[in-house]
């Protein structure tokens, strides 16, 4: 009897030792998916119920206070710049020639008709900052073996209540994402693939959001090249730099 129950709790101690921490597979996961700065340029593709479109663009990312996004295509997109410094948007267009500044309520619209909203922009990325993480089960996508990550936030001020990460357990990256209201109420889905081995980290070139409240199949966000710790000029992250 005694050998049996020393059995089993050698079991269940292979079988826990198995299970990562929450905490700890949140830091990998924002070792991949966060950096001191990257530079970018990318396609967003918006399908909407008229059809789809497709926005490119370059990007420059500071930190998780700054980040500046020049549309280069299409034409009737071209020059549209935004700046993100710390909790502030500014928007400009070169049809007005005028520098708006989004707020408030206004954060929660949407990016150029894409499911990513302005309020997605401005999220920290760094999610241990704001989430605890328990391991919840695990699962299979996309033939890859994930652990199921419960995240809850720590504060009422978050855009998203909880999250629920289906994370490889090899890579460390996120495969697929659900993000819900204090509610309960599921407002997004993101499905995440082509996970490419860059500059020494896992990272997935190409995201599909679904804003679950919308009609459509949603906006892919796909990277074409993205590169990490680069020299950023200083002024692009300047109100001065939107009308340049």
């Amino acid at each position: 009897m005694r050998k049996t129950a020393v059995c089993v709790f050698a079991a269940l101690s292979v079988l826990y030792g198995q299970t990562p921490d929450g905490t700890d597979l949140l830091r990998k996961i924002d070792a991949n998916m966060s950096s001191r700065n990257h530079v970018a340029t990318s396609r967003m593709v918006i399908h909407g119920r008229r059809g789809s479109r497709t926005l490119e663009a370059r990007s420059f990312t500071e930190g998780v206070d700054k980040s500046f996004t020049e549309y280069t295509a299409p034409s009737r997109d071209r020059g549209t710049k935004m700046l993100k410094l710390e909790d502030r948007l500014w928007i400009y267009s070169p049809h007005t020639d005028r520098i708006i500044q989004i707020s408030g309520h206004m954060l929660r619209q949407s990016v150029m008709g894409s499911d990513l909203s302005y309020e997605d922009m401005m999220e920290d990325p760094n999610l241990e900052r704001h989430y605890d993480a328990a391991v919840t089960g695990s699962d299979t996508v996309s033939g890859r073996d994930c652990w199921i990550l419960t995240l809850k936030a720590r504060t009422p001020d978050m855009a998203y209540a909880s999250r629920i990460l289906w994370v490889d357990r090899e890579r460390f990256v996120p495969l697929k994402e659900e993000l819900y209201a204090k509610s309960g109420k599921l407002l997004k889905r993101l499905d995440l693939s082509d996970v490419s081995r860059i500059e020494g980290r896992w990272y997935p070139k190409r995201m599909l959001f679904k804003d679950m409240l919308k009609e459509g199949e949603g906006t892919e966000f796909i990277v074409d090249e993205i590169s990490f710790d680069q020299d950023i000029p200083e002024y692009l992250f300047t109100k001065a730099a939107l009308r340049k």
